[in-house]
């Protein structure tokens, strides 16, 4: 299943809404190249009154309810439409991230469908699946780094070619 589609739509429904959140995890990492699959969306965002407000809005948008999560510390708002299983995780804190501005900092902007979506940068995904330390985020490290380095540009192609025989 592509979910390109759908995560169009939760583009253009964030702006709609004036909610500003960056994409997170495997989803993020798809978009930038990596060969990994997730079910759901995960979202970094800042927590205000006005924030939660503009979740609920969302959330109502999409015909989804917002459940808090069996551990309340943990500051994650899960947002789920029992129609088609679509689930999306609004988080404000994250392991090896230290703020949602700094990681909004080196957020790229990535179009999808004529909206513009704040994805964080894959560096910032590997660090916090290592930070995690799960297993499920230990196990893809590997596909993240590959991705990272096929996206970093390669000083032959900035020099304008080989040094060979100098």
């Amino acid at each position: 299943m592509d979910g390109r589609p759908i995560l169009a739509r939760i583009a253009h429904l964030l702006e709609t809404h004036g909610i500003e959140a960056v994409l997170i995890g495997n989803a993020a990492a798809a978009l930038q190249g990596a060969t990994v699959t997730t079910v759901d969306f995960d979202f970094l965002f800042c927590k205000t009154p006005a924030n939660l407000r503009k979740l609920k809005a969302l959330a109502g948008t999409l015909g989804a309810v917002i459940l808090r999560p069996y551990y309340p510390a943990s500051d994650l708002y899960r947002m789920v439409r029992e129609d088609d299983g679509l689930q999306i995780d609004f988080m404000v804190t994250i392991h090896g991230v230290r703020s949602f501005a700094s990681l909004r900092s080196r957020a790229r902007i990535i179009p999808i469908d004529g909206a513009r979506l704040l994805v964080a940068d894959l560096s910032d995904i590997i660090r916090s699946k290592r930070a995690a330390g799960r297993p499920r985020d230990r196990a893809v490290l590997e596909v993240l780094e590959q991705a990272r380095h096929e996206e970093a540009p390669h000083p032959k192609s900035q020099a304008g070619g080989s040094k060979k025989g100098k």
